[in-house]
């Protein structure tokens, strides 16, 4: 057994909103762990529902902004800053800005469908 997991084909989140979602570990990816990081660009406009997630979530920016609204608080994160959304907040992940958001995001526990607990 090997003591390390080296990721060269990252998965690629299918997407109907312009979004791009590359998983180098997780679920969907190379399940090692029971965590996940992925690298993502939320094109202008990109906006998706409030959630209500079972898992810590880390993101850094590396350009652009992202709009987060969570709880009774909204944060504009910019290039070079990072957050931790803790589990069970509710949060929204947008960005309404004219540039592209690149950035990176670590959820711990790993990201799944049924842990994020989106609103409708």
């Amino acid at each position: 057994m090997k003591s390390f997991e080296l990721q060269v084909n990252p998965f690629v989140v299918p997407t109907n909103d312009g979004k791009v979602i590359e998983e180098h570990f997780g679920m969907a990816s190379i399940n090692c762990g029971d965590f996940s990081f992925a690298h993502m660009i939320a094109p202008p406009g990109w906006s998706e529902p409030f959630q209500t997630p079972e898992f810590d979530e880390i993101t850094f920016v590396y350009s652009g902004k992202k709009k987060i609204e969570v709880d009774n608080d909204t944060i504009i994160l910019e290039k070079n800053q990072s957050i931790c959304i803790k589990k069970g907040s509710s949060v929204r992940y947008s960005n309404p800005f004219k540039e592209p958001c690149e950035y990176v995001s670590v959820c711990i526990p790993a990201f799944t469908l049924d842990r994020v607990k989106r609103q409708n």
